[in-house]
């Protein structure tokens, strides 16, 4: 079964750090490109960023550029998000999702085929 496990979320304060990983099971990483989509209650689906099969190409929400920083390590079948400077606006669940595909896209989640049971992140003092 293919299943994407994401951990990491938890509380922070403003202007601190967390890292999320992304855990691939019963698939390969090496042929899906990679995204973070981020839900907030009462507002819409936002794509945070995403990396591209290879690692070669990323993309990041302008709300995120600069603070956030999307890895991907193959051969552990994991991807990261590093986020630093934490802002209470980051506070939201956040999803792992998955397609195949080279490159990855920040505004079509539908295009997205696994999708991971979210971590919540909340940024407070």
């Amino acid at each position: 079964q293919l299943q994407l496990v994401e951990s990491g979320g938890g509380l922070v304060q403003p202007g601190g750090s967390l890292r999320l990983s992304c855990a691939a099971s019963g698939f390969t990483l090496d042929y899906y490109a990679i995204g973070w989509f981020r839900q907030a209650p009462g507002k819409e689906r936002e794509g945070v960023s995403c990396i591209s099969s290879s690692g070669g190409s990323t993309n990041y929400a302008d709300s995120v550029k600069g603070r956030f920083t999307i890895s991907r390590d193959n051969a552990k079948h994991t991807v990261y998000l590093q986020m630093n400077s934490l802002k209470p606006e980051d506070t939201a669940v956040y999803y792992c999702v998955a397609r195949f595909a080279q490159r990855c896209d920040l505004t079509r989640a539908g295009s997205y085929n696994y999708w991971g049971q979210g971590t919540q992140v909340t940024v407070s003092s």
